[in-house]
């Protein structure tokens, strides 16, 4: 089982950037897939970005060409570079590895 801890969550503003971050406790090069996925309250959760051991991103319809996922395998990360946050994108967001492992969750809001 990986372990995949968040960070980089909190408030901004609507229009601001956050950049969240996914630690990963063994190497990228061993996961297949890396996710982001968020849940709002009420709503079900659902995948915002993934990108492949190979470097093919998915987005999202609702975040393409707000947000962009990306990996350090040196580093054993994955980000999410989130630009023109809007309210709907407040949630929890989750980090996710080869669809079965999960991080704990990070709360993102957007609010002015």
């Amino acid at each position: 089982q990986v372990q995949l801890v968040e960070s980089g969550g909190g408030l901004v503003q609507p229009g601001g950037s956050l950049r969240l971050s996914c630690a990963t406790s063994e190497s990228i090069f061993n996961i297949y897939i890396m996710g982001w996925y968020r849940q709002a309250p009420g709503k079900q959760r659902e995948m915002v970005a993934t990108i492949s051991k190979g470097g093919t991103t998915m987005y999202a319809d609702s975040v393409a060409g707000r947000f962009t996922i990306s990996r350090n395998n040196a580093w054993n990360m994955v980000y999410l570079q989130m630009n023109s946050l809007k309210p709907e994108d407040t949630a929890v967001y989750y980090c996710n590895s080869n669809y079965t492992d999960w991080g704990q969750g990070i709360q993102v809001t957007v609010s002015s």
